[in-house]
């Protein structure tokens, strides 16, 4: 009863406490909103969830992926170029690379690298240059640094790799040219993209650090000397070190290694052993320029630009300090002499006056004109290289008669002359399609009456290749090689061929034929024995120097006066150099009878053309008959006693047949 009592007191008490009534309700309110609270952010993590999972659950997943799993590419063994006999004239050889990953690597990492490589002041520089371009292109991707390093090198970083993230060191194929600077300027050279070349060759499959051609043959062939390049997938830790391979199967998508295919060969037209030695020859000379073609093909056996430079160093492991050297040397050895500079031919390009009077009758070849030494036009007098008295067309050519030219451009005219020459291939590219090829200058009356009131002396100086004439060494080649084979103007070609790695022909080239030019058989029959007495008969003006007692070969000499627009104080001192002194010419071809190559030699401001420009030539056609052609049981030609009749029958080498 006792307890019974209790309770109902306490449940009294309980009703008569001060706002009993209301606590629980509260409690009860309060309760139910932090179970909405709870339940609310349940829903909504459970929905977060739900988003990050499924709705972008991929998304993530592969950003988590691409933090983990990198790429890089596994360069393709480029292309090599070969000349016609398969001499490598650029290969490829094993080098170690060195990559660093712009996103890891901080001060102390570069600090640690220069340290441990001892590396240079031009190296630091190139270090974080290319860096700073690497972070610019992709953070994340490997940056090619240093090329072709040491072994021991390669070493050092292998075994610091735990205090080096982001740096690595690769094996790769890098280009290689064995034979140094031969062919320099035809072969070229490679190094790393611009900003500007990454953002167009990207698309193609570039990757940021790879090198490209940049000049030559290497840079005109790329597509087909480049190759396809393979894939590499592996996964790094937080540190970026690689992991082993079985510990990110599970995260690398596709397979691990795509190989990579390798480039097409370039088989050339050069010829190894020529171009050595027309290099050889000329190297007593600060600047000089070689073609040498065959007649019957248009294919070149041999380009010579000096000075040149070293592919192996440009690629890759120029300096500033050469590279500033190379810059500001006078001669520009960066410009391919043969093909992107033009010059004023002198009288090498009398032979375009001689075949408009002749083909258009205003004069017969045995007519004689008279030479005192000089010849005058209105108040002005141009003066010869020497009296020559009474000249006809083949001894105006041997003897080089000014005087007979500027007689024959005053019948023709300013507009005839460029017809012929633009005939023969001047005033417009060549077609080999390297290194600028430019077009030169042929100017007309029109092109003067833009510029200037036209004159009667720009048509005197038209005639002997001065003036406003320029002409470039390859367009030169392939006119006197038209004028050997009877006429035809071929397109230059110094590709013979494409073959795979395994040296299975891919396409072979012919000759392209350009057109045949306007020039009566009969014509070239002059002007060949012309040319035939320059070179072997008392007084020509290549006899006293360079005439051969082994092959006998015509040709003309050239000397091409220079205007220079600088002060004598201002023009370098270089030996055998000037900027005012003339241009030496030499154009020609052999054998004299049935021809079957052409040259031209430049010495730029070498001087007097006979004296200077035809020695060459005569050593190089003596090369290449004794050396170079193959003819067993042959015994070479002969010293020529007296002067030939026309070489060949004037329709057999219209038809274009040898006779």
């Amino acid at each position: 009863m006792k307890g019974r009592r209790d309770s109902g007191d306490s449940a009294v008490l309980l009703r008569s406490a001060p706002g009993a009534g209301t606590a629980l309700p509260e409690l009860v309110r309060r309760l139910r909103w932090i179970l909405a609270a709870v339940v609310l952010a349940f829903v909504g993590l459970s929905v977060r969830l739900w988003q990050l999972q499924v709705v972008r659950g991929d998304q993530y997943y592969e950003q988590t992926v691409s933090n983990v799993v990198h790429e890089r590419f596994l360069p393709s063994i480029r292309g090599k170029i070969l000349d016609r006999r398969g001499e490598p004239l650029a290969d490829n050889r094993p080098a170690f690379n060195i990559y660093v990953t712009p996103a890891t690597f901080t001060p102390e990492v570069a600090e640690r690298l220069t340290r441990l490589l001892g590396l240079n002041e031009d190296e630091v520089a190139r270090m974080h240059e290319r860096i700073e371009i690497g972070r610019e292109r992709d953070r994340r991707a490997p940056a090619l640094v240093f090329e072709d390093q040491s072994r021991e090198r390669a070493a050092q970083i292998k075994q610091a790799g735990f205090q080096l993230p982001g740096v690595e060191v690769h094996d790769e194929p890098y280009r290689y040219y064995p034979q140094g600077a031969l062919a320099a300027h035809l072969i070229g050279y490679m190094n790393q993209m611009t900003n500007e070349e990454y953002v167009d060759l990207a698309a193609q499959g570039y990757e940021p650090s790879e090198l490209v051609g940049r000049y030559g043959l290497e840079r005109a062939w790329e597509n087909y000397l480049r190759g396809k390049k393979g894939i590499e997938r592996f996964a790094v830790n937080a540190r970026g070190q690689r992991i082993a391979d079985d510990a990110a199967a599970g995260l690398i998508q596709g397979a691990p290694v795509v190989e990579p295919v390798a480039g097409h060969n370039l088989v050339l037209t050069i010829d190894a052993e020529l171009q050595r030695m027309a290099e050889r020859v000329v190297r007593r000379h600060a600047a000089a320029a070689v073609a040498v073609v065959e007649v019957e093909t248009g294919r070149i056996l041999t380009l010579v630009s000096k000075p040149s430079f070293e592919p192996n160093v440009m690629t890759g492991q120029l300096t500033k300090a050469e590279e500033a050297l190379l810059n500001q040397d006078p001669r520009k050895p960066f410009i391919d002499k043969t093909l992107r500079q033009h010059y004023p031919p002198g009288s090498t390009y009398k032979f375009v006056t001689a075949l408009a009077a002749l083909d258009d009758g205003l004069i017969d070849a045995s007519e004689r004109l008279i030479c005192q030494g000089s010849h005058k036009v209105g108040q002005q007098v141009f003066h010869c290289t020497s009296s020559h008295e009474q000249v006809d067309m083949t001894t105006a050519i041997q003897h080089s008669c000014n005087v007979y030219f500027w007689k024959l451009a005053e019948l023709v005219g300013i507009d005839r002359m460029a017809e012929v020459a633009l005939d023969f291939g001047f005033g417009a590219p060549t077609g080999l399609g390297l290194n600028g090829d430019v077009g030169g200058r042929v100017p007309t009356r029109a092109w003067y009456e833009e510029r200037t009131t036209f004159k009667i002396g720009y048509t005197i100086n038209t005639s002997t290749g001065q003036g406003d004439v320029e002409v470039t060494v390859m367009q030169l080649a392939m006119a006197y090689a038209a004028l050997a084979n009877g006429g035809r103007l071929y397109v230059p070609q110094v590709v013979e061929r494409i073959e795979t790695a395994r040296g299975e022909t891919v396409v072979a080239f012919e000759p392209k034929l350009r057109r045949r030019v306007k020039a009566s058989p009969a014509s070239l029959s002059l002007l060949d024995r012309g040319m035939w007495m320059a070179v072997n008969e008392l007084g020509g003006t290549a006899y006293e120097y360079a005439r051969s007692q082994v092959i006998e070969y015509a040709g003309k000499t050239g000397t091409a006066e220079v205007r220079s627009r600088r002060k004598a104080q201002e023009e370098p001192e270089l030996e055998d150099w000037h900027p005012s002194r003339s241009h030496a010419w030499f154009a020609g071809y052999a054998p004299a009878r049935n021809p079957e190559i052409a040259i031209v030699v430049l010495i730029e401001h070498g001087g007097q053309g006979g004296r200077v420009a035809a020695p060459v030539a005569q050593q190089i056609f003596e090369t290449y008959f004794q050396e170079v052609v193959e003819r067993p049981g042959q015994e070479a030609a002969p010293a020529p006693k007296a002067a030939p009749g026309p070489k060949a029958a004037p329709a057999a080498r219209a038809e274009g047949g040898k006779p």
